[in-house]
């Protein structure tokens, strides 16, 4: 089964749809359960595959862990864990709002801390699976207007880094995952046309195509951009 971290929308439910078109199960957390149903009759009617779902708020080590618990409950072998749960606030170190640092921290390098902790044992005693970090372009350029975001993608990319060493003797790949301007939520009321970003889908097809790859070969970093640049 695959299991999908924020998978309601953008990145995240465009991977869930392209292992869902490979039978793939799949288990999912976000925020918002409506969201969370609507996703689980869509799939589930589109393809031949379960959808567990549960509702979680990851930037808080609780619910992580909670998460955790419901995954590691499935009758099922994880095989891929997406590490998708992230959040953008535009802004700048020395004057961004209080509390940025840490709800974007907690929010998307905590949280994939935690859930792979959680799950990742049964990847190491099966000494099998792949795991996918969505990090960013931002996780190894500096950006005027990245503030915390940047900081919280660049420790994404060392913990990648460091999994990726720590899991060699296991057989359980690692990739990171940093895209520029994909066309999500998070670019929400931006006055440039559609067209000028990435699809999802796009991502989507990179995920899988190095999931597809033989059991000798890794894709350790994985970056993408926009046909004309970063935005």
């Amino acid at each position: 089964m695959i299991v999908v971290t924020g998978g309601t929308k953008g990145i995240g439910r465009a991977i869930i749809e392209k292992f869902a078109q490979e039978g793939k199960n799949i288990v999912v957390c976000a925020r918002n359960k409506e969201d969370l149903s609507s996703l689980k009759e869509a799939v589930e009617n589109a393809h031949n595959v379960k959808v567990a779902t549960f509702s979680a708020d990851v930037s808080k080590k609780e619910e992580c862990k909670a998460f955790v618990d419901f995954v590691n409950a499935q009758a099922e072998d994880i095989e891929v864990l997406v590490n998708n749960a992230g959040v953008f606030v535009p802004g700048s170190i020395h004057d961004e709002d209080e509390g940025a640092f840490e709800m974007m921290m907690q929010t998307n390098m905590y949280s994939t801390y935690y859930i792979t902790r959680g799950l990742i044992k049964t990847m190491i005693d099966n000494k099998k699976g792949y795991i996918f970090n969505i990090a960013s372009v931002a996780s190894f350029m500096a950006y005027a207007n990245g503030g915390s975001y940047s900081i919280s993608k660049h420790a994404m990319l060392g913990f990648s880094k460091c999994l990726r060493e720590e899991m060699k003797p296991y057989n359980v790949k690692v990739t990171s995952v940093m895209p520029g301007a994909t066309y999500t939520n998070s670019w929400a009321g931006v006055d440039l046309p559609e067209e000028r970003f990435m699809k999802s889908e796009d991502i989507a097809d990179l995920v899988m195509s190095a999931y597809k790859l033989s059991d000798s070969a890794v894709v350790e970093d994985l970056v993408v951009r926009p046909q004309l640049g970063d935005i």
